[in-house]
């Protein structure tokens, strides 16, 4: 039978709706879009797109790690920008996260996200 475990880590922002941080299912984890929210203190970080991606990709690991997986265990993320000028400055970012074994990777532009950040990051991963 399949199985399917929540995954839940005071080490990110907690879920604000009817979804979970991460599930891990089938061998595989499944993080929740992450956006750049201070775990800690619930406060939106404010800045450009370098200091956003940071505290997303830091909130993603947080979740990999309480699944028992790791930024390097990445098969394949989503990164959602609300503007492509960003680009250059997300990736740089990111490459300092995903410096050996770099996942799939897809990247769009979107009108808005949520809160009116600049950056979501979402990750699919080996458990």
């Amino acid at each position: 039978m399949d199985s399917k475990e929540i995954v839940t880590t005071t080490s990110a922002p907690q879920a604000i709706g009817p979804y979970s941080q991460g599930i891990k299912a089938n061998g595989l984890v499944f993080t929740a879009g992450q956006i750049p929210i201070d775990p800690a203190t619930g406060a939106l970080i404010e800045g450009d797109v370098r200091r956003q991606t940071e505290r997303v990709l830091h909130n993603v690991r947080a979740i990999l790690e309480a699944a028992g997986s790791s930024l390097d265990r990445a098969v394949k993320t989503t990164v959602f920008l609300k503007s492509m000028a960003d680009f250059p400055a997300m990736n740089e970012v990111y490459a300092g996260f995903f410096t050996s074994r770099q996942p799939a990777r897809s990247t769009v532009e979107v009108a808005q996200l949520p809160r009116n950040v600049l950056v979501e990051i979402d990750v699919i991963a080996l458990a």
